[in-house]
């Protein structure tokens, strides 16, 4: 047997400690723990989060040395945003579905982040030492400033990355002249251009607080001098403040895995910028050409979206979620994105859990063979949380108004379905103003309104009488000789409860269903409060919080229903139960 070299030995010594319980992990006391068996019926079980108190934004994911890293924008001090100044919390893992935490990483204790660590990324530099570049918050005279700093950690040789040490040459980019002092944030992740000069976008609104939304490009030959471009990458005058920037490279269309960069003497390949819209808390990309030369972008844009408003830009999810962060993962060659699925409860709810915030699971993202849009689905390691398999419905048909139960299926499910249409004759004729806003056309045509072709799907997070569930649907419209397909999650009856986000979320899947023989995939995951759905193979993405009464009894169910005129055929139905996740584990134990 060939002998593994010492740092190899290293490595797989400390990958062994990340499934025993060590001092070096962060663990809970009694009291502590006891905060988060509030809500216990609505606490996912397999989705990424802290034990407890609050966590946003992503920040900073990265594979290094055999080991997941995950950094949050966490408060130490409670479930709420505030009180208290936000760190980065940390948390390491062997497959991104089974976490272990460690103690925060970066703590608001000097001078230029005493308000908070704000968010940021994770680059990997030269012989393989990580850096963390991040958004530090001063209150200067009572009055906010961004400034942008680096950290590295303390001991490199660390496959768990305990430690980390913020420079006191910080920061490495003051707030600039032109940009207001709460309006400059988020470095995205170094990339090195074809003149051996490292890059970042920071988001920020240029010219005063009427400025410009821009995204800002800075250069550096050694990670600690910056210089802003010129130019910015993007500017959208109409989007008001843009944060939490990413740039990446695609492979080329309908190709999963990989990463290209510039070929050499060839044109660039092909990028996606994504932009957080602060107004309107929604994550838009688009796919276009980066300017390595001039560090610029240039959206593709086709249809009813604009270059210059990135508000009109397609959306990786329709549903609850912000503040995306994407890396690539260099174990399977893909590129992993991340999002921010806040609480839509209230308050007092999540200060009774001790707890708010999640993660959506960890999803594959790649090019559509359209060459046009992105495509999402969760990584393959979710697959192994499947423990049991319900299989039914195979080839059967729903009729108008039915709904039938697929047995053994409840709040922790995996759910694979293809839905048949034997006839497109029955849909409705679609109206241009639908366009406008997807959210008010599902509302106005929800799952509880009877359609022509649809709408049908699943009722999930749903109680015995369906006095409450989730409905996962689609409609099929006649638009230009063509249809073009709506999917919807209808929050409508989700809950009971008052104080609860009840309204639909909605988006069109781009997809020519005649020459997909009239059919079309759903994926959803169940978990207690969350709910999130692929449609016509990840191609729209959905996320749903939801709080149904009947959730603390344990006793949910999924439907398969159809309220269109004609019957639907179930080509295809799987279902699993899914197993707990060991989420940032008490004491080596899974969470109640």
């Amino acid at each position: 047997m060939a002998r593994l070299p010492l740092a190899a030995c290293v490595v797989a010594f400390h990958l062994c400690l990340l499934l025993l319980p060590s001092s070096s992990l962060r663990r809970l006391s009694e009291a502590e723990s006891s905060l988060v068996r509030h809500g216990v019926g609505i606490r996912p079980a397999y989705h990424f989060m802290p034990a407890k108190n609050w966590q946003n934004d992503p920040n900073g994911p990265m594979y290094h040395n055999g080991v997941y890293h995950m950094f949050y924008q966490y408060n130490p001090l409670g479930a709420m945003w505030s009180p208290g100044n936000l760190s980065w919390g940390h948390s390491v893992s062997r497959d991104l579905v089974n976490w272990d935490a460690l103690d925060t990483a970066l703590d608001p204790t000097a001078p230029f982040d005493s308000d908070g660590c704000w968010s940021g990324s994770a680059t990997i530099l030269p012989g393989g030492i990580p850096a963390l570049l991040y958004t530090g918050r001063i209150n200067a005279t009572n009055k906010e400033v961004q400034v942008q700093n680096v950290a590295f950690p303390k001991n490199p040789a660390d496959p768990l990355l305990r430690e980390w040490v913020k420079p006191a040459y910080n920061p490495v980019i003051p707030l600039p002249a032109d940009v207001p002092g709460d309006k400059f944030r988020d470095p995205t992740t170094a990339w090195v251009g074809r003149d051996g000069l490292w890059r970042i976008a920071v988001a920020a609104k240029v010219g005063g607080i009427n400025g410009i939304a821009s995204t800002l490009i800075y250069r550096s030959k050694d990670f600690r001098q910056w210089k802003r471009n010129a130019m910015p990458l993007y500017t959208s005058r109409a989007a008001g403040m843009v944060e939490c920037p990413d740039l990446f490279p695609v492979a080329e269309p309908g190709v999963e895995e990989g990463r290209l960069g510039t070929a050499s003497g060839a044109v660039p390949v092909r990028h996606v910028l994504k932009l957080s819209v602060m107004n309107t808390t929604v994550d838009y990309y688009a796919v276009g050409r980066y300017d390595d030369v001039a560090d610029t972008f240039v959206p593709e844009v086709d249809g009813e979206r604009s270059v210059d408003d990135c508000r009109t830009w397609r959306r990786f999810d329709y549903g609850h979620v912000y503040a995306s962060k994407s890396f690539f993962d260099s174990r399977k060659n893909r590129r992993v994105l991340w999002s921010w699925a806040s609480e839509s409860d209230n308050a007092n709810d999540d200060i009774a859990r001790g707890w708010s915030g999640v993660q959506t699971v960890p999803r594959k993202v790649w090019m559509d063979g359209d060459g046009k849009q992105l495509r999402q689905w969760p990584i393959e390691e979710i697959e192994r949380l499947r423990s049991k398999r319900v299989v039914g419905m195979l080839g059967a048909q729903v009729n108008a108004g039915g709904v039938k139960k697929i047995v053994g299926v409840g709040a922790q499910a995996d759910v694979e379905a293809i839905f048949e249409i034997p006839s497109l004759e029955e849909a409705e004729t679609f109206q241009p103003n639908w366009l406008l806003d997807t959210q008010k056309l599902c509302a106005e045509k929800g799952a509880s309104v009877p359609g022509g072709v649809g709408p049908f799907g699943l009722l999930v997070m749903a109680s015995s009488d369906l006095q409450e569930h989730t409905a996962i649907f689609f409609r099929v419209f006649r638009h230009d000789q063509k249809y073009k397909v709506l999917m919807c999650t209808d929050l409508t009856r989700s809950s009971g409860r008052d104080k609860v986000y009840k309204s639909p979320y909605g988006g069109f899947v781009d997809i020519d269903i005649e020459q997909h023989g009239r059919s079309i995939s759903l994926r959803t995951l169940i978990d207690h409060s969350v709910v999130e759905s692929f449609g016509g193979g990840g191609r729209t993405c959905i996320t749903a919080r939801v709080y149904p009464e009947h959730a603390e009894n344990k006793n949910s169910h999924v439907f398969v229903f159809n309220n269109g005129t004609g019957l639907v055929k179930v080509s295809k139905l799987e279902a699993w139960r899914l197993a707990t996740a060991a989420v940032n584990v008490v004491h080596g134990g899974r969470l109640p």
